[in-house]
């Protein structure tokens, strides 16, 4: 079995591990800060209120609507959902839709998520839409995951009996055939090749580790659209995106399927895999897909890595 297990863990917590393991001295009573189209943002009101949820998520008193019908379930990455969703879950409710988010598979990496085996995530997962569907009275919800998130509610659909609770699916930079993680999968291997008792400890620990490509693991998720051809799904990717690689594993087939590469509608829009959830064009994309009637005020503009479109 290939052997990037140990970077990708550790590259992506690096990259959010300041924002992660910070405290803040700001008061929870403060006003949530205004949702911005950048990942620092989240980053920035991960550190406001840690442990908090994205404004206009999870609100008791939404209740689906004859032009809303199902409630939108965020699902964050290697993440939180205060970081990942600052941006969407704000937009989602002022065009009309119930938001709710969770955070889960929540490990040994302070409040880094999506860490845990995919099982033991997806289970939380289905115990989270069930508690939406009970709260909201709504008979499916629409499902938005990025990287991990993106992935994991496969194996609910395909083992927990996910199906007919789904509406609309969209996976945002999901490893669905795996991630190669720019190449760097080599890196740690003869470490792992002189310690079998570490790699069946990742192997069966943690959830990213289970997404190598080849591995067996990807026949028991099964990302298969075809089984479920009343479900539609969406899949969003970035060509520069250096965490779910080749870019493509982010792809689906199937006539349910609608697959966007960001830059195939913005050339200039450089997002990479955590600004993607933040990313404008992005954002459109998924309330296009959630509503095709969604009037089109995107526009394109230079987009970059983290920091967000340029001038805003």
């Amino acid at each position: 079995m290939p052997r990037w297990q140990l970077r990708f863990t550790g590259l992506c917590a690096f990259a959010v591990s300041t924002a992660l393991l910070s405290t803040s001295t700001a008061s929870a009573d403060e006003p949530a800060p205004a949702p911005s189209y950048s990942y620092l943002g989240g980053v920035a009101a991960h550190l406001a209120n840690p442990g908090s949820a994205p404004p206009g998520a999870n609100d008791p008193t939404c209740r689906p609507t004859a032009q809303r019908p199902e409630p939108v379930v965020l699902l964050h990455g290697l993440s939180n959902q205060a970081i990942t969703w600052n941006t969407i879950s704000p937009v989602l409710r002022a065009h009309g839709y119930c938001v709710f988010s969770t955070d889960y598979g929540v490990g040994q990496l302070g409040s880094l998520g999506a860490v845990a085996p995919i099982e033991v995530s997806a289970a939380q997962i289905a115990a989270f839409i069930d508690q939406v569907l009970a709260t909201t009275g709504a008979e499916k919800v629409d499902v938005i995951g990025h990287s991990m998130g993106g992935a994991v509610p496969f194996y609910y659909l395909n083992h927990l009996g996910g199906i007919p609770k789904i509406d609309d699916y969209i996976a945002m930079a999901a490893p669905l055939a795996g991630t190669t993680l720019s190449g760097l999968q080599t890196m740690f291997a003869s470490v792992l090749d002189h310690t079998p008792d570490l790699e069946t400890l990742l192997a069966t620990r943690c959830g990213p580790c289970q997404l190598t490509p080849g591995s067996p693991y990807l026949a028991v998720l099964n990302p298969d659209p075809a089984i479920a051809p009343d479900i539609d799904f969406t899949t969003i990717v970035t060509r520069y995106d250096q965490v779910a690689t080749p870019y493509s594993t982010g792809l689906l087939a199937g006539p349910n399927v609608r697959n966007v590469v960001v830059q195939d509608l913005c050339a200039t829009d450089f997002t990479e895999h955590y600004e993607l959830t933040s990313d404008p064009v992005a954002v459109h994309a998924v309330l296009d897909s959630l509503d095709p009637s969604t009037p089109d005020t995107a526009t394109c503009e230079v987009v970059l890595p983290f920091i967000g479109p340029v001038g805003r």
